[in-house]
């Protein structure tokens, strides 16, 4: 079987451009015990990406090389296993890389989990129902203990982790949540979410919008961005509170990363800022799934992707990323559901 790949060509210079990719055709190797071969549906598209691309090594997973299939999570059914607890004809999803067809590494080298929620989209399982999913709600159930009735802010908040923290919140009694977007049109987009107020960061005044929206300082702050987007909420902190780091989009871009100018902020509000790695709540993610497939089924959430179709837009969708062309969740799809 012939498979083709998604590799490195060059090293992203901050914003990825399409000559640091390359298009691989390579032979499919049949599966060894312990292993699977997946056909790949879905395919994830998120920033830390061009990190890969560019050889950083990031959450222990080693650094790419000139050449290398870019890693990537996706959601695939099960054609042969040869893999203990998992049968052909399974949802599954994990580490899966850039590819129509993966053959996975025998464990514990790789991490595939069935999809429980099979009367939902397989699609979900890169959402809501997968890491993004536990991202969010992991970051800020877990490591952000939100309180109701607090208010809550949010950046990133019409990207895929954004936008589901912003709906957890809803369902736990947060209040207000606001978001933070780039232009009106996304701004709109948290509104339907129930935002109850939505910032956006384009404008030079997003230190005095966020002081608008919580004029007693916010109780948990979920940052997506970094930058000047997390100085503008140090600016704004109440007694006690917190901030999740779960990603840094506006570092991506940059040469020379930065940090917050202002962070001795946190001093003064007894506050505290912490980062997290998904994989570290790993005994959480089968409560999360549950947690988020009963609120889409009740209607009180609402997972949002934009799916491109098309193995070959993989490059473009995650270009699209930096210019902030998608809303919800980005993903390609590779097969439609129904393939064989």
């Amino acid at each position: 079987m012939i498979n083709h790949q998604w590799t490195v060509a060059a090293r992203p210079r901050g914003v990825p451009v399409a000559s640091d990719f390359a298009l691989r055709e390579s032979e499919l190797p049949r599966p060894k015990e312990g292993e699977m071969l997946i056909q790949v549906l879905y395919l994830s598209v998120a920033p830390v990406m061009a990190m890969y691309m560019s050889g950083e090594s990031i959450a222990q997973r080693p650094p790419l090389a000139i050449g290398d299939m870019i890693h990537g999570r996706g959601v695939g059914r099960v054609l042969i296993s040869r893999r203990p607890g998992f049968e052909a004809g399974e949802v599954v999803h994990g580490q899966t890389g850039w590819q129509r067809y993966c053959v996975t590494s025998a464990p514990p080298a790789d991490r595939f989990y069935k999809y429980s929620a099979t009367d939902l989209p397989a699609h979900l399982a890169l959402g809501a129902l997968g890491m993004t999913g536990f991202s969010a709600y992991c970051g800020f159930v877990d490591v952000g203990e939100p309180q109701p009735g607090k208010p809550v802010l949010v950046s990133g908040a019409a990207g895929g982790v954004g936008h589901t923290v912003v709906q957890i919140a809803r369902n736990l009694g947060c209040s207000p949540v606001v978001g933070i977007a780039g232009g009106p049109d996304k701004c709109a987009f948290l509104a339907e979410l129930g935002c109850d107020a939505a910032l956006d960061y384009r404008r030079d005044d997003l230190d005095a919008q966020i002081r608008a929206a919580c004029p007693e300082g916010m109780d948990l702050y979920f940052d997506n961005v970094g930058g000047a987007v997390l100085e503008a909420a140090l600016e704004n902190l109440a007694f006690g509170a917190r901030i999740v780091l779960c990603g840094s989009i506006a570092e991506y871009k940059l040469d020379e990363p930065r940090g917050p100018a202002n962070y001795t902020r946190l001093r003064r509000h007894d506050a505290s800022m912490r980062g997290f790695y998904v994989y570290n709540h790993e005994a959480d993610f089968a409560a999360a799934e549950r947690a988020m497939a009963d609120w889409i089924r009740a209607g009180t959430l609402r997972p949002v992707q934009q799916i491109t179709d098309g193995f070959e837009q993989l490059p473009a969708a995650l270009m699209g990323l930096y210019s902030g062309a998608n809303t919800g969740k980005q993903v390609v799809r590779v097969h439609d559901e129904g393939d064989s």
